[in-house]
């Protein structure tokens, strides 16, 4: 037995002494590797530089797969990268929103060029509290929660849960796939969602007599193909189940008190913008046509989108930027719920509060100057304990705006009339909390020199 323990301590002290051997061997690789490095002639480019790269290297995806950063970049291997395509890169992969640093760090090593793509992977499942303003109305309030998994398998997929009460409450789950297959570009999403919702057309309200809510119940399913960095085309289909408390032509689509509405439909997307959260180059276009009911319960009429966007920048400090929005809608009876609004969701500011348009068709235009105040800022807050790092995080800007805005609704068959158009004009700030936040602070004068503060939630556009 003694001999036996005398055997293992030996086998023991062999395999310890190989082991200390072993670390001794790897800790004067690191410092061999390291001091042979600081020998070569590394060299980081920094400004006004124009290489052509050998190699892309992706560093801090823990979680992401390479190819969902790659196909983000307008360059590839061969290609000339310079300081201004390197910004506009970083800007599209920090777009994503599954980032909270994105750095973008080119190199020349023994007569090579390389790109090192250096990113910080945000946090990707939590709960998310809501506070929502229904139409941007502070007197419609939302709130509840989210749950939701962004990244979802390292694919930049997403799953969200919500549930919502206050105003207008809903539940509603959302899938988004956006490399169903990626060799093919194609793109996949679907959603569905329960929602009572209140009713915003005056003609409806005057018809009825008072105020009313309709029970929804809305889904979709999506099918995408992405063409190059920048072009989108997607056909979609869908079920629409609106239910009134009482039947009146004109506030339903259908011959009865419930509207039973089949969808199908087709759009395209093209967006160069850098920064999809907040846009300093580049252009948004979204062109969108709906056809509903196809005859079925005496349900036809379709919807029409236009929203287009531009952004350049001036001076090389600020950014000039537009957008025109119109939105038609057509057909044999089209229910107000589906009417076209100024208002809600889309409003002029200097008439932000409690002046509504409505008809079959609307136009708004707006225009913008934007200046950094504080231009781009990391605020890490890695003192707090017990949350995770990947929270405490943030890209801070402070934006200084000037803008003018302009909009108006019409009725099938009406002209379009300059009387008929709400103009506004104003300034504010924009506050940037990135990738979760975004604010503003306004004041606007209309056209009839009424003056407004504006307080609301994410980018004007």
């Amino acid at each position: 037995m003694l001999r036996h323990l005398n055997i293992g301590k030996i086998i023991f002290e062999h395999l310890h002494g190989l082991v200390i051997h072993f670390l001794k061997i790897s800790i004067c690789i690191s410092f061999v590797s390291i001091a042979l490095l600081a020998q070569t002639d590394t060299l980081f480019y920094k400004e006004n530089y124009s290489i052509v790269i050998d190699s892309i290297q992706i560093s801090g995806n823990e979680t992401t797969k390479d190819f969902v950063i790659l196909r983000e970049l307008t360059i590839g291997i061969g290609d000339t990268l310079n300081q201004q395509i390197a910004s506009f890169d970083r800007e599209r992969i920090y777009s994503l929103r599954i980032f909270n640093s994105v750095q973008m760090n080119p190199y020349s090593f023994e007569g090579k060029n390389y790109l090192l793509i250096v990113v910080e992977e945000s946090w990707y499942i939590y709960p998310i509290p809501i506070f929502y303003l229904k139409d941007k109305d502070w007197s419609k309030i939302s709130y509840g929660v989210a749950l939701s998994w962004l990244n979802f398998r390292g694919r930049n997929e997403r799953i969200t849960g919500l549930a919502t009460f206050g105003y207008d409450p809903s539940f509603g789950f959302t899938y988004f796939n956006p490399n169903l297959a990626y060799n093919e570009n194609l793109n996949f999403q679907t959603n569905i969602a329960y929602t009572t919702v209140t009713n915003r057309s005056i003609q409806a309200e005057d018809l009825y007599g008072s105020q009313f809510e309709q029970e929804s119940f809305i889904s979709r399913v999506q099918l995408g193909k992405r063409f190059g960095s920048y072009h989108w085309l997607y056909l979609n289909t869908g079920f629409d189940y609106i239910e009134t408390p009482f039947y009146i032509e004109g506030i339903n689509a259908s011959d009865s008190r419930i509207d039973r509405t089949l969808i199908s439909g087709m759009s395209y997307v093209l967006d160069s913008r850098d920064l999809r959260l907040y846009a300093t180059e580049g252009m948004y276009t979204l062109v969108n046509f709906e056809y509903k009911g196809f005859g079925i319960d005496d349900i036809s009429y379709y919807v029409a989108d236009l929203d287009f966007r531009e952004y350049r920048k001036v001076a090389d400090t600020f950014t000039a930027k537009w957008r025109i929005t119109a939105r038609h809608t057509g057909g044999e009876l089209v229910p107000y719920y589906d009417y076209s609004y100024i208002g809600y969701s889309n409003r002029v500011r200097g008439y932000f509060y409690g002046d509504e348009q409505e008809g079959n068709d609307s136009f708004l235009g707006s225009f913008e100057i934007d200046y950094p105040i504080i231009n781009e800022s990391r605020i890490d807050l890695y003192f707090i304990p017990l949350i995770p790092r990947s929270l405490l995080s943030y890209r801070f800007s402070l934006i200084g705006e000037l803008f003018a805005d302009t909009g108006a609704t019409r009725d099938e068959g009406e002209p379009w009339t300059i009387k008929s158009f709400d103009s506004g004009y104003g300034t504010g700030i924009s506050i940037l909390f990135l990738p979760y936040f975004i604010c503003r602070f306004e004041f606007a004068i209309n056209d009839n020199a009424r003056t407004e503060w504006i307080f609301d939630l994410g980018a004007s556009f």
